[in-house]
């Protein structure tokens, strides 16, 4: 099972703060932690909960926000009301997958990081990428187009469409498309190789734990 996102909001307003929290824990597969309001409060708060990604405010009360993505070496989304490019190259080189002009709407941070979660599912492999799974990667997260060789193919438009929202083992795609079993499997598979689709365990009383597909999200 792909292991929840641990996410920290680092924000000094706390309305603001509150209502980012509120997106991540509306999302599938994330883990809101309790929002912080200050550099050094968030300092604590990634030394006892080593989150996975900071939503992080690019000018803080006691510090930059920008300094401190780049010191932590986690993934994170500066979100700032400053537009100046030179704020932003500044972030960018800092690491920050995400810059959010404040003020945005909800939808568009649900969008960020429904992007980051499947880049983020890609990417978690011990396996070498091939370079169109870096460039798939990069596209996911910042909404270019998908590279040709990585498009769907008729079959896995069929797979995907026959997973639909549920939780399903290759052999019951299989029923539900037409197909063989073992196509199913190998189609999903690649899917599961580019972010598409989750692979998740299930563990019975005895034997093997059974592959379980859902569509990313």
């Amino acid at each position: 099972m792909t292991p929840s996102i641990r996410v920290l909001v680092v924000d000094d307003d706390f309305r603001v703060a509150g209502l980012h929290r509120d997106v991540v824990a509306s999302r599938s597969g994330y883990i809101a932690l309790d929002a912080v309001h200050s550099l050094g409060a968030a300092r604590q708060a990634v030394r006892a909960h080593a989150p996975d990604l900071l939503l992080v405010d690019a000018f803080l009360p006691d510090g930059d926000g920008v300094e401190f993505v780049a010191a932590t070496g986690i993934d994170a989304f500066l979100l700032s009301a400053a537009t100046d490019a030179a704020t932003v190259r500044r972030a960018f080189r800092a690491g920050a997958i995400a810059y959010l002009a404040k003020p945005f709407e909800s939808r568009v941070l649900a969008d960020r990081l429904d992007r980051y979660a499947r880049m983020r599912n890609l990417l978690m492999t011990d396996r070498p990428l091939e370079q169109e799974q870096i460039d798939r990667a990069l596209a996911i997260m910042h909404g270019g187009a998908e590279p040709a060789s990585l498009a769907r193919s008729a079959t896995e438009q069929l797979i995907l469409e026959g997973l639909g929202d549920d939780e399903a083992s290759a052999a019951e795609v299989a029923d539900r498309v037409g197909i063989s079993r073992a196509t199913a499997q190998r189609h999903l598979a690649g899917l599961a190789s580019r972010g598409q689709v989750e692979v998740r365990l299930r563990y019975g009383t005895t034997g093997r734990p059974e592959h379980r597909y859902v569509a990313a999200r």
